[in-house]
């Protein structure tokens, strides 16, 4: 019974699962915290993830390791490995007009984002790798002169779990090089020349390994086994992927399938045989990890404005969500457009949060929180609306992340989405995509091992239009903040 670790390096915490390779049981797991803010030093990711696999029991009977994080962060290493500046994270907005830059630099406009769409199937925004480079290139020119390589959070930890062997060693996956700005998932290549064109010069970048190639082998050295145990076989090193292509992996997503995720971003992406190559920039042609695609809308405000509803009231999310499902569908009139850190997709960095339709009857805890679930939902129900455009498949939504614990959502996301929802447990499926990539790995063949979902939760009601079309009239009043100086 070989046993096999995923590991979850997320915007807020590190969590690792240990899972038997061949059926997918669980057999023990851990966490720990990562600190707030949109910059953090990748040492704090190492440092989380050791003390994850210490709570997780260690690694000593482990066959093979991969690593999902988070896509984007921008982590820069010098000639020596060492970190140059703290990491710049997806959710940070500060290189929103280096990514109206690039497009201006491809023509602008429509002739811009095709330019982009075309090369590396997305267009640029500030989430994306390519424009923080440009930012750092532009703004701290003195850190950006001593870059000799750049790479992904979760490339940089499965290299410092091989050791950190010299930046010739550093190994990423077909999806998280999709996120960058400067890797074709269409032809599977860097494009080095949107790299030099975004940073000025050419730094290294990690080789791309296939889906269930060996990315190094875990140097037994930097983990103490907290029960004393000393492996004799070499612990492999799967190539790892990007949060979302691990999501999708861990709940066995198929054609059809709609995976939205409601973690700090929110997420809504499909499995696909083609990639895409949307020019209005909603899409993100990402690629997933078994070989695919993995076309997806991310937005920067998911599960906190639950949490930030229910500050406003006073309440716990369990009290906010009885509130909710008190009040009518549509909450009366009462409208919440959920950009409370600005919004990625729409392309509004700079964009405020509101809320429409206040009136006597609708100033009511149980209408505001109807409204905060429905404004999360409805924007994600536009990313849905452009997958569909770009041609995926929606037969059933999987609703997945802390969000989806919500009782108010999971019964109010078939009104929104007009779809069936299906709501695995509560569970780390991200780690979980990750183990079963280490399990592909480690025990070989063609495609993943099949691990089934169980207790599936299925919720369904009749689409409430109004709900869609209230939100719709107000998306586009919202305000932007004056950009900082």
């Amino acid at each position: 019974m070989p046993l096999v670790a995923g590991v979850d390096s997320s915007t807020q915490s590190c969590k690792v699962v240990i899972r038997d390779a061949e059926t997918g049981a669980l057999i023990r797991q851990g966490r720990a915290p990562h600190p707030d803010g949109t910059e953090v030093h990748p040492d704090a990711w190492w440092d989380a993830l050791r003390a994850a696999v210490d709570a997780a029991g260690g690694l000593a009977d482990v066959a093979a390791v991969s690593v999902a994080g988070q896509q984007h962060g921008m982590v820069c290493l010098d000639e020596s490995g060492q970190v140059v500046r703290p990491a710049l994270l997806w959710n940070d907005t500060r290189s929103a007009g280096a990514a109206a830059d690039l497009i201006a630099e491809a023509g602008g406009g429509e002739p811009g984002r095709r330019f982009w769409a075309d090369a590396v199937g997305l267009v640029p925004v500030a989430s994306f790798t390519a424009t923080k480079l440009r930012w750092l290139a532009r703004h701290e020119p003195a850190n950006a002169a001593r870059v000799a390589a750049v790479c992904l959070p979760h490339d940089w930890l499965t290299w410092r779990l091989a050791g950190a062997p010299g930046l010739t060693a550093l190994r990423t996956d077909r999806g998280d090089a999709s996120g960058t700005g400067y890797w074709s998932p269409r032809t599977g290549e860097y494009r080095l020349d949107l790299l030099e064109r975004a940073f000025g010069r050419v730094p290294r970048v990690p080789a791309v390994l296939g889906p269930a190639e060996v990315a190094g082998e875990l140097d037994r050295s930097v983990f103490a086994d907290p029960a004393g145990r000393s492996g004799a076989e070499a612990v492999l090193l799967g190539p790892g992927t990007g949060d979302n292509a691990a999501a999708a992996l861990g709940v066995g997503a198929g054609p059809g399938d709609v995976v939205v995720s409601l973690g700090t971003s929110g997420t809504v992406f499909a499995v696909s045989d083609v990639p895409a190559a949307d020019v209005a920039g909603a899409v993100a042609g990402f690629a997933d990890a078994t070989g695919r695609f993995l076309p997806l809308v991310c937005t920067l405000n998911a599960a906190r404005v639950l949490d930030a509803a229910a500050t406003m009231l006073g309440v716990d999310l369990d009290t906010l969500s009885e509130l909710a499902l008190s009040a009518a569908p549509g909450a009366d009139g009462l409208v919440l457009v959920p950009y409370l850190e600005g919004e990625r997709t729409p392309d509004r960095p700079l964009a405020t949060g509101a809320v429409h339709g206040l009136t006597l009857r609708t100033a009511a805890p149980a209408h505001l929180a109807r409204a905060a679930v429905e404004g999360m939902l409805c924007a994600l129900a536009d990313g849905l609306d452009a997958l569909l455009a770009q041609g995926a498949r929606a037969d059933r939504i999987i609703l997945v992340g802390g969000g989806a614990r919500s009782a108010a959502v999971r019964r109010i996301a078939p009104q929104v989405f007009g779809r069936p929802v299906v709501v695995p447990p509560p569970g780390e499926y991200v780690a979980d995509g990750a183990a079963r990539q280490a399990a592909w790995v480690a025990l070989g063949g063609a495609t993943p091992p099949e691990w089934s979902v169980s207790g599936l939760a299925e919720f369904a009601a009749e689409p409430v239009p109004a709900v869609r079309e209230g939100y719709a009239r107000a998306r586009d009043q919202v305000v932007d903040r004056v950009p900082p100086a």
